[in-house]
């Protein structure tokens, strides 16, 4: 089973795994930050029907910039960072990640 985008910390694992496969040495936290900002895209996309506005991180925080490069967005975490959140619930980080794509797309 390939992994693209790991949801808890088990596929984190093995997405880890799957890299060092390929010859990529990445950290756990490397392939967190992706995942939070993958998942969050993905359920941005799928509350918009269709990619609108994109989601990057900014330091610590994700932001949510639309078609015209204007920021409409941002969403910090709920603990210090979002790797810490992820670690400690993804199912969690998930939820609250989904609430925060709700608000950011303001009803587009």
């Amino acid at each position: 089973m390939f992994i693209q985008v790991p949801t808890d910390m088990d596929e984190v694992q093995m997405r880890q795994l799957q890299l060092k496969q390929q010859g990529e040495m990445v950290t756990e936290d490397v392939i967190i930050r992706q995942a939070v900002l993958d998942i969050f895209q993905n359920l941005l996309d799928q509350i918009e029907d269709g990619h609108y506005d994109t989601a990057a991180w900014q330091g610590d925080v994700l932001t949510v910039t639309d078609i015209n490069g204007d920021q409409m967005a941002t969403v910090a975490p709920k603990e210090e960072t979002f790797i810490a959140d992820f670690r400690k619930s993804s199912d969690a980080t998930e939820e609250y990640l989904e609430r925060e794509a709700i608000r950011a797309a303001g009803g587009r």
